[in-house]
């Protein structure tokens, strides 16, 4: 990321917070966050209905009928990794975090912000945040809990920002766990791109929710380029106005442990949402991604591509891809795919999708997943073609997640993301070791 024009710290200004209300039209609900108890016709917690269409492994899927959600960080329990939900997760490298200690560490902010756009403070009894979607594990309800408040970026309606808002969050190396919280309100009509990007050393919990308003255009990139040793917990939330568009694409590259949670509703016919994701784990490292796309309410969109790659012994990567259609969501079209680059031995990705279907009055639902290693033909097209075997593996990965990469929309960091992955693949080890033949 570029160098900010200011630089601050989370210590900022309190405001007078604004309603999520305001950013909806009356009567689509501004209260945000995924039922705890059964929607009407759809059969009791963790049960389907009769009738509903189910994609997925056996019960339990990770894809129940409806998800517990609280505030309350006990009302979870203590995780002990046999949970369907945290089965995957490291437990001892994620332990840190889900122990809860209170802790006034925090990371270093830079911010470059476009003319009209704030970024305030707002504290744990703010309206704002009692509004938002609830957390959906221990490890959100603890962030939640231990930000006492939150802090606020916000893009007035129908703004026509002249470049993105940058948020570059740095670690410090501190060996306290540091809890966040960031809401982003982007109001009706606007147009918006915003970028968290991650460095540095830490141990962080943080919650993210976008409030998309009505007819509003938002981009949000993560970027989790963590120094070796870095471990990243946090739920990652988007709420779409009606006729709105939302954009995520997450690019996790540095850390120990990444462990995202992403989850999208719609508080209005018409919206939209493209999840992206782009994940190359190294020696050791974990990386997780979980999605949740709640279609409720009609006629809207979604689409979802995560590309990951692997190389090294002990090199872990996860996707669970959840999508849910409810019965009143007539005219729904999703698809979500996954797909997984096994570069060496030694490394894992295990691959999840999951599709809840309760209504037969859609335009399109589908999902796919697929996990190996170099495509040989492509190898040898190249190969065949005068290009070094080294080099034409490095041809492969970068075209891999190129498609993934260029819907950041920004060259220079997508770029820097690309220089990034070609000095991971600099380290790939034993290429020579695996000849391509030709002819």
């Amino acid at each position: 990321m570029s160098a900010p024009d200011h630089t601050s710290t989370t210590d900022l200004t309190t405001q007078p917070s604004t309603l999520a209300s305001e950013l909806f039209a009356p009567g689509v609900g501004a209260q945000a966050g995924p039922p705890t108890t059964p929607a009407a016709d759809t059969g009791s917690a963790g049960q389907a209905s009769p009738g509903v269409h189910s994609h997925g492994g056996p019960t339990p899927t990770g894809s129940p009928a409806e998800r517990f959600t609280s505030v309350d960080p006990d009302a979870f329990g203590v995780p002990t990794g046999r949970e369907e939900t945290w089965r995957f997760t490291p437990m001892k490298r994620i332990k840190p975090l889900l122990d809860g200690a209170d802790s006034d560490a925090r990371l270093t902010w830079s911010t470059d912000l476009p003319e009209g756009v704030e970024v305030t403070r707002v504290d744990a009894g703010d309206p704002l945040l009692k509004g938002l979607p609830d957390p959906v594990d221990r490890l959100a309800a603890l962030a939640r809990q231990r930000s006492a408040g939150a802090d606020v970026v916000r893009v007035p309606a129908e703004a026509q920002l002249d470049r993105p808002v940058s948020l570059g969050l740095a670690g410090t190396g501190s060996d306290e766990v540091v809890w966040g919280q960031l809401v982003v309100e982007v109001g009706p009509f606007a147009k918006a791109t915003v970028v968290l990007d991650h460095s540095g050393l830490a141990r962080y919990a943080g919650g993210v929710t976008v409030l998309v308003g009505d007819g509003a255009q938002v981009t949000l990139v993560s970027v989790q380029d963590w120094a070796p040793g870095a471990v990243h917990g946090g739920q990652y939330d988007a709420v779409i106005g009606r006729d709105a568009t939302f954009k995520q694409v997450v690019v996790t590259l540095g850390g120990d442990l990444v462990r995202l949670v992403s989850n999208v509703q719609y508080a209005g016919p018409g919206g939209s949402a493209e999840l992206f994701g782009v994940y190359f784990s190294d020696e050791t490292q974990h990386q997780e991604h979980r999605l949740w796309v709640d279609h409720a309410v009609p006629n809207c969109t979604s689409n979802v591509l995560y590309k990951g790659a692997l190389q090294g012994e002990g090199a872990r990567t996860v996707w669970i891809g959840d999508v849910r259609i409810r019965p009143a969501a007539t005219g729904t079209e999703t698809y979500e795919l996954n797909r997984n680059l096994v570069l060496t031995d030694g490394a894992r990705a295990d691959s999840v999708p999951n599709l809840e279907i309760e209504t037969g009055e859609i335009v399109g639902a589908g999902h796919a997943s697929a996990t190996g290693r170099f495509d040989d033909e492509q190898l040898f097209y190249l190969c065949s073609r005068g290009i070094d075997a080294e080099t034409a593996r490095r041809l492969v990965v970068r075209g891999f997640f190129a498609d993934v990469v260029q819907h950041i929309g920004l060259p220079e960091l997508q770029d820097r993301l690309m220089a990034s992955i070609d000095e991971r693949l600099g380290a790939l080890p034993a290429l020579d070791d695996q000849p391509v033949e030709v002819g």
